[in-house]
């Protein structure tokens, strides 16, 4: 165990004031350090906290920090290592490895011991070429000189750099980084001046770098230059450790060991810090008085005062704390402390003999070593033979205790044998080993085993040999089973074939007697023969076993027969002697006969079997067709088809093969059929090897693959058992379809979803996203016919905790998943329970009236399966379900008692049916049911006789009123119970059509959502998109005018406008200018949002300073409605900062629509138009058969069925094309609505401001060549009644489904009424109802339905209803109403989509959003306001109904789409129910409660939670600052400021300066800041420059 001290040379290091000091850190081992003169001095971590060495490794680096404080002052890298640890990294030359490891470790030979070092204690020593060596440098003969002084460098010098690791039975060695080896220094150090270098100066450490390992020509004895402390130039990596063990200092001369005086370094002073002390010194250092060596060779080699520096109670200096020995005692005799050279002093040795003792050699090469193997090193096995090595410097044994022997490593244990060691004598180094004579075995079924060997000294002690050092053992028997493979073996072994009593192949020396060795083998042994069989074409490749099969090739070649017929060797495949494979000839005909194989010399082998020529037939196939993806199972049938190998037959089917299954007979064969890439009808062969035998009279059929196109329902009970209904084409190709469901526990990937790209899916792969573990149920399917398959679902035995279920359909080697035939993913739901028909006694039978329904109580009825599904039974009599609800089942049964259903009870009298419910798998049985009589309970005679006349009389009167009754309760009952299954077969069938037309929606939003992936959302540009928001109603944007000035003038009128702009950059002119317009009365609610939206397209381009003054203004009208009532603010839109708040959210939020809402709100808008557009609209009255609007509802029934069109267009691109566009149509479509919908088929994805006018085209219907007919909604053909007019319909011309018609312009011009105002995206052809167009003679038009005499009052705009209508709505009914709920429930997905993204938390709010809510939170506050129903109201008004509302009721804002009167009323109740939402009013409602609130009166409660969630997280994110806002609208500006039109807007707001000028001129003059400004005069100077106005200029 030692501990070492490491010195560290830091030249010009601080020195320290009283009280502070340095400490070393060697990694988590902390130490004090010691100042010297050139750096400090450390002792190393204690034994016990010494490093741990890891696994398989020979050292241990560590960082040692220098630190003053927490303050790293230097840092080195040093190792701690382990001689013995290296011998263990290379166990079979650890000499070797000891020697030539970076740590110039040394080898003992006799101990077997790597050490650290110098000398052993006995024996020869093989010293590593990295060791310094024992003779110093000679002295110098330089002039001492002063210490000179240093330059502040930031290198560390640590010496040493590696230490002995502390653990027990290890040496140590040195970590060198790789690349980092030792350098040879000169005498002189870096640091040296000019001049000699002293001999007697101390250097900066007493310890040094150890020089390389002496060169060849450096032989002992020769002077090496003296290694010399390193400067600050040097680097710790750089260097080695060179502590001498005492037993090195015992073995130094005494000249070294007792130097004179002379030889002592001189003192130098040590630098101190200011007013302290000297500091302790130790001897040899700079600034002690000590001698060195004295001080280092003295008895106990304590250090003066260690106290002072260690800190310790034990010696820090000590013998024992600076080396160990490897693994030994660190006490040892001789001089107690270890030498530590010094390269500045000069030694010079006259002892004799340190070299020449002959004890010491260098280098690996020295090490004793076996090299190879003398002679052959081929063993056989049981005989007695001795194996020759060949070694060098074996010699270094002799004298050496214990004996040699070699050691052969033999199938996991160790053979010992004696060995005998000779050597050649000196110079030559070569020993000779002979190993004694010993029989080795082995038992590995292997004709060579390879047998390491190495040579063992002292029974443990493994002398170096070189890798692989090996002897190979065989074994003649192995493999060489008879005569003719022995013969057969490779020379070198000397394998013969032993006859005796058990003939073997052995090794020549192992066969006894000579005459036993055989010569001539005996005839051939045949013991197998595959097959048995073959065509009598030949060609049957036929493997042939036995013994003494020839030992050639040649020796077979023509001498095989197969039943008399010659059989061709195949020389690929002849195993000597074992085996051989030939390949038959033809027969001609069915024979059968012994195989034979002759061996020239020797005799022939006869076969025990037959071998049988057969001719195979192939009859028939089936099935005869298959789908073209393949997985049919083909069955061939005919006769001996088992002829030959197995895997020598197969079928093919055409070019492609068909994969044989595992089980096959004589008489029919079964394969599955590969793809083929087209349908085709191909032949079938089978061929058995090279013979071919064909189908003649039938070929099997590729057809095209089956193609599932939906399936459903989408949910189960877990118990399985529903019927799936698979529909598709070509589903009758199928033999075994499947249903497979896997249940996992991790969620389906991005890949997954509304899959509709990829619909097929091969089953050997495994879906992306999808997991394929899991567990997999499977039930087989059935086809019905080509279009349909039912399926029963599996059954589950329960779902994990986070199921994931996926659905396929496995029909061949096609998959279909679920997920892509069905948009509602499948479920499996929890399993029902039914109540018994009596709950209190289950036993007892249930008694039913006839007539009456039998209800059953339960749970979870409908959640997977509906009332046509479930079959109720009494008896062998079915019981129809009429209604089924989530808790109860009601049933019709039979009119009479049924018989029981099992044949046994009908024969026991009064036997009882039994009610039994089946659903799915499930099968309920509720108990007995027995029919009660319908005959009357008879009055008693026996008690009328009894009775007196008048007893009689009032018995009889009681008892007629109480049957009387209790038939009327009865009656009631039945009644109740049948009303109530009528209202829920209602509800059944409502929710029904639902889904069913929810089904159709999604189907068709799927085919939406591909267009969309290549066209794309047509959103409008954002010019676009701001007139129509700023300018609503305008047939076109008022800014798209000309300026209406003489061109004369053009340049004066702008630049006057130029001055308006830049006055308007004036905050306290705009300010004016807005209160005094405000203040007029002429000043209008329609001219107060003209002007604001002037106002915004004025200062687009400075959006902060536009929201500046929204601020201003908001808070102006604050403090106004604060002092009235500030619930009504923002309420409407009667003053100009309502309309500045309603533009600048439409400028904040337009990327947020793009982006988020506009996809939802599109898909919202395709399903209106598509739900609207699927059922009959009048033309002139505007309503429809689905719409959400009560007031549009179409209340009768009409007769109407799809047609689907083959549009063309004959004008414009694409005209003349023959092929048309399918348009889907309703035969009481007028020609104008039929001509809307081609329009939209034909121009989809085309703008449209670049589609023709409706009114110049004529639809054209074309039958056959020539003929063409024009349709119009009224010409000659019209159907006239009175004074009504129906307008024409396909139907009206008899338009068939499928029939061609083309749009062609019109004969006759359209003349356009120029006073009807344009609304973006108005319908121009249907839009308007024609109720009011009357023809000259007083002739009305009607469509659908023909409107009552009396005209009906003006329809509110909004949903509600008023007056009269309530009173008509009562009488609606129900069935109509029932449409009203379908269209909710179809766009209930829709609508949820749409409120989710607009309030929404989970993305990050618009910046704008915020700010202006926190806006109106500041406003409160500063007004006092705490009612947070008044800023609840406030927000509410701000944004949803400024924004969200307006961007709701139309889409045509947004999207580049046009709507129809039918479609805003849908709108219209959409977004009514959004704002009733946003407000805090609780709607009571009743029955007189507006229709349109009762639609939506379940989900507004929903919906306000998300308003108010909505509310409460922007509330409590963080705050948004002015920077942020005017950063994102400075962004706004620059995106968005184009040409929207500035100067004509600064042209139309001049105008209002033009009238209301005096009043705008006062009101700047009575202002003292306006006039200051000269608001006034730059105002008139605007007046004379655009108008020529004189002035008072």
């Amino acid at each position: 165990m030692t501990q070492s001290t490491v010195f560290l040379s830091v030249p010009d290091l601080p020195p320290l004031w009283p009280g502070e000091s340095y400490s070393c850190h060697f990694g988590e081992y902390q130490s004090p350090a010691l100042l010297t003169s050139s750096g400090v001095m450390c002792p190393s971590p204690d034994p016990s906290e010494a490093p741990e060495l890891p696994r398989e490794a020979d050292h241990v680096s560590v960082s040692l920090e220098l630190r003053f404080g927490t303050v790293v002052i230097a840092e080195a890298s040093l190792s701690f290592y382990d001689c013995m640890a290296v011998t263990l990294l290379r166990p079979s030359a650890q000499c070797q490895a000891c020697v030539r490891s970076l740590w110039g470790c040394n080898w003992c030979v006799w101990q077997h011991l790597c050490t650290h070092k110098a000398l052993c204690d006995a024996g020869p020593m093989v010293v590593s070429r990295q060791s310094p060596p024992l003779s110093p440098a000679p002295p110098a003969r330089d002039a001492p000189t002063s210490f000179p002084p240093t330059a502040p460098r930031a290198t560390v010098a640590l010496t040493p750099d590696a230490l002995p690791v502390d653990t027990p039975s290890t040496a140590t060695a040195l970590d060198v980084p790789p690349g980092a080896r030792p350098s040879l220094l000169s005498p002189r150090g870096p640091w040296a001046g000019p001049g000699p270098t002293p001999a007697s100066a101390s250097t900066g450490s007493p310890l040094h770098k150890a020089p390389p390992p002496p060169s060849p020509r450096q032989r002992p004895g020769t002077a090496v230059p003296a290694p010399t402390a390193f400067g600050p130039m040097a680097t710790a990596e750089d260097l080695l450790a060179s502590h001498p063990s005492p037993s090195d200092a015992a073995a130094l001369p005494p000249a070294l060991a007792e130097p004179g005086p002379e030889a002592l370094p001189s003192a130098v002073p040590l630098d101190q810090p200011p007013s302290t002390a000297p500091a302790t010194t130790f001897p040899g250092a700079a600034g002690s008085t000590k001698p060195a060596l004295d001080w280092l060779m003295r008895e106990g080699g304590e250090l003066p005062e260690a106290d002072e520096w260690t800190g310790g109670d034990t010696p820090a200096f000590s013998t024992s704390t600076l080396l160990s020995g490897d693994g030994d005692s660190a006490e040892h005799e001789g001089p107690p402390a270890p030498l530590i050279l010094l390269s500045s002093l000069d030694y010079q040795y006259d002892t004799p003999g340190l070299w020449e003792l002959e004890e010491m050699t260098l280098g690996a090469g020295s090490c004793p070593c076996v090299e190879s193997v003398q002679g052959s090193s081929l063993m056989p096995v049981h005989v007695q033979r001795e194996v020759r090595l060949l070694g060098r410097n074996l010699r270094l044994f002799q004298d050496s205790p214990g004996d040699h022997e070699c050691v052969m490593e033999l199938e996991g244990h160790e053979v010992v044998v004696e060995a005998r060691v000779e050597c050649e004598l000196p110079p030559d180094t070569r020993c000779h080993v002979t190993c004694q004579q010993h029989q080795l075995s082995y038992e590995a079924l292997q004709p060579e085993l390879r047998v390491g060997l190495f040579l063992r000294r002292a029974g443990h002690l493994r002398v170096d040999s070189v890798d692989g050092l090996h002897v190979v053992l065989y074994d003649c028997s192995v493999g060489h089973e008879d005569c003719s493979r022995c013969q057969t073996a490779m020379p070198q072994y000397g394998c013969v074939w032993c006859k005796g009593k058990h003939p073997r192949c052995v090794a020549q020396e192992a066969c006894g007697e000579a005459e036993a060795v055989v010569t001539q083998c005996p005839a051939p042994l045949i013991h197998s023969v595959e097959p048995l069989t073959g065509p009598v074409d030949g060609g049957t490749r036929v493997t042939i076993r036995g013994s003494n099969l020839g030992q050639h090739v040649q020796d077979v070649q023509d001498t095989v027969r197969v039943a008399g017929v010659p059989c061709a060797v195949d020389a690929q495949e002849y195993e000597v002697s074992s085996s051989l494979v030939c390949i038959t000839g033809a027969s001609g005909e069915e024979v059968a006969g012994a195989v034979t194989v002759e061996v020239p010399g020797r005799g022939r082998g006869v076969s025990e079997h037959d071998f049988a020529y057969q001719d195979p037939k192939v009859h028939s196939i089936f099935p005869a067709r298959g789908p073209r993806a393949g997985g049919t199972n083909l069955t061939v049938h005919g006769s001996k088809l088992l002829t030959g190998r197995l895997e020598d037959i197969r079928v093919v089917v055409g070019d492609q093969p068909c994969h044989l299954l595992l089980e096959q007979q004589a008489e029919q064969l079964r394969c599955e059929t590969s793809p083929h890439p087209t349908p085709a009808t191909l032949p079938v062969a089978v061929w058995f090897g090279a013979a071919e035998r064909r189908l003649h009279h039938s070929q099997f059929e590729y057809t095209s693959d089956p193609n599932v196109t939906s399936a459903g329902p989408a949910k189960s009970f877990l118990s399985g058992g529903r019927e799936i209904w698979v529909r598709g084409q070509n589903l009758d190709v199928v033999q075994t379809p499947r249903i497979r469901v896997t249940v996992a526990t991790r969620a389906p990937g991005p890949g997954q979803g509304l899959g509709w790209r990829h619909r097929v899916i091969p089953e050997t792969a495994c879906s992306p996203g999808a997991s394929c573990g899991g567990l997999h149920f499977e039930e087989p399917c059935h086809v019905n016919n080509s279009q349909l398959i039912t399926c029963r679902t599996p059954a589950l035995p329960g779902l994990p905790e986070d199921p994931w279920v996926r659905v396929e359909f496995i029909l061949e080697n096609l998959v279909f998943d679920f997920a892509t035939l069905n948009p509602t993913p499948f479920s499996y739901e929890a399993d029902p329970t039914l109540q018994p028909l009596n709950p209190e006694d289950p036993t007892a039978p249930f008694r039913h009236k006839p007539g009456s329904v039998l209800s059953v109580e339960g749970e979870n009825l409908d959640l997977a399966m509906s009332k046509e599904e479930v079959v109720a039974m009494i008896g062998d009599g079915p019981c129809m379900v009429k209604t089924l609800t989530r808790h109860h089942l009601y049933c019709e049964p039979p009119v009479e008692q049924p018989l029981p259903r099992h044949h046994a009870l009908r024969e026991v009298p009064d036997a009882l049916p039994e009610f039994t419910v089946q659903m799915g798998n499930l099968r309920f049985s509720l108990g007995h049911v027995q029919y009660d009589g319908e005959s009357p309970v008879a009055f008693p005679m026996a008690a009328q006789v009894g009775l007196g006349v008048g007893t009689s009389l009032l018995a009889l009167g009681v008892i007629i009123i109480v049957l009387m009754y209790r038939r009327k309760s009865k009656q009631a009952l039945r009644d109740y119970k049948k009303v109530q299954i009528q209202l829920e077969n209602l509800e059944s069938s409502v929710r029904d059509r639902c889904k069913k037309e929810f089904t159709d929606l999604m189907t068709e939003m799927t085919d939406l959502t591909s267009d969309l992936l290549g066209s794309g959302i047509p959103f409008l540009d954002y010019k676009v998109y701001a007139e129509r928001v700023f300018f609503p109603g305008h047939q076109e944007s008022p800014l798209h005018r000309d300026l209406g000035v003489p061109e004369s003038r053009r340049p004066t009128v702008e630049q006057g406008l130029g001055q308006l702009s830049n006055l308007l950059n004036s905050k306290l002119f705009l300010i004016k200018f807005i209160h005094t317009l405000e203040s007029q009365r002429t000043f209008s609610a329609r001219d107060r949002a003209y002007v604001a939206s002037l106002l915004t397209v004025a200062l687009h381009g400075k959006l902060e300073y536009f929201t500046d003054i929204l601020r201003t203004l908001l808070s102006d009208l604050v403090a106004q409605y604060v002092a009235k009532n500030p619930k009504l603010m923002l309420r409407r839109t009667e003053t100009v900062v309502e309309k500045l708040l309603t533009n600048w959210m439409s400028i904040c939020l337009y990327t947020f629509v793009r982006d988020s809402v506009g996809e939802p709100l599109y898909m919202l808008f395709r399903g209106i138009k598509h739900q609207v557009d699927k059922g009959p609209v009048d033309s002139v009255t505007g309503k429809a058969k689905y719409t959400l609007n009560d007031n549009r509802l179409l209340r009768e029934d009409v007769e109407y069925r799809p047609l689907t069109l083959n549009a063309l267009l004959a004008v414009g691109p694409g005209a003349g094309e023959a092929q048309g566009v399918p348009v889907k149509v309703l035969d009481c479509d007028t020609i104008s609505q039929a001509k809307e919908k081609m329009l939209d088929q034909l121009y989809k994805g085309v703008p449209l401001a670049q589609r023709p006018d409706p009114r110049t085209l004529d639809v054209e219907w074309r039958s056959g060549v020539a003929g063409h007919l024009i349709l119009s909604d009224e010409d000659v053909t019209s159907e006239v009644q009175g004074l009504w007019r129906r307008l024409n319909t396909l139907q009206h011309y008899k338009v068939p489904d499928g029939a061609t018609v083309a749009l062609v312009p019109c004969l006759t011009k359209h003349v356009l009424r120029e006073s009807q105002d344009y609304v973006p995206g108005e319908s121009l052809g249907t839009g308007t109802p024609m109720l009011e167009d009357v023809d000259e003679g007083g002739i009305r038009p009607w469509h659908l339905v023909k409107p009552s005499e009396e005209p009906e009052p003006p329809r509110p705009r909004r949903g509600s209803l008023r007056g009269g209508e309530r009173e008509r709505a009562k009488a609606i009914p129900e069935i109509y109403l029932t449409r009203l709920l379908s269209m909710k429930g179809t766009l209930q997905k829709f609508v949820d989509d749409l409120f989710q993204v607009i309030l929404s938390t989970s993305r990050p709010v618009p910046l704008a959003v915020k700010y202006f809510f926190d806006l109106l939170d500041e406003q409160a506050q500063q007004h006092g306001i705490s009612d947070q129903d008044t800023v609840h109201i406030w927000k509410t008004n701000s944004l949803p109904l400024r924004f969200w509302i307006n961007i709701i009721k139309n889409p045509q804002f947004v999207f580049d789409v046009q709507t129809s009167d039918n479609m805003d009323a849908v709108f219209l109740v959409i977004a009514q129910t959004f704002m009733d939402a946003c407000t805090l009013a609780d709607h009571k409602l009743g029955r007189d409660s507006p229709i349109n609130k009762l639609l939506y009166a379940r989900d507004i409660p929903r919906y306000k939670r998300m308003v108010e969630r909505y509310y409460a997280d922007i509330r409590q994110t963080i705050p948004a600052s002015d920077q942020e806002m005017n950063s994102i609208l400075a962004e706004l500006s620059r995106n968005y400021s184009g040409d929207l039109g500035v100067r004509v807007a600064l042209h139309e707001l001049y105008k209002y300066i033009n009238k209301y000028y005096d009043q705008i001129i006062t009101a700047l003059e009575e202002d003292g800041t306006a006039q200051k400004m000269q608001l006034g005069y730059r105002l008139q100077q605007i007046a004379a420059a655009v108008e020529n106005k004189v002035t008072d200029l």
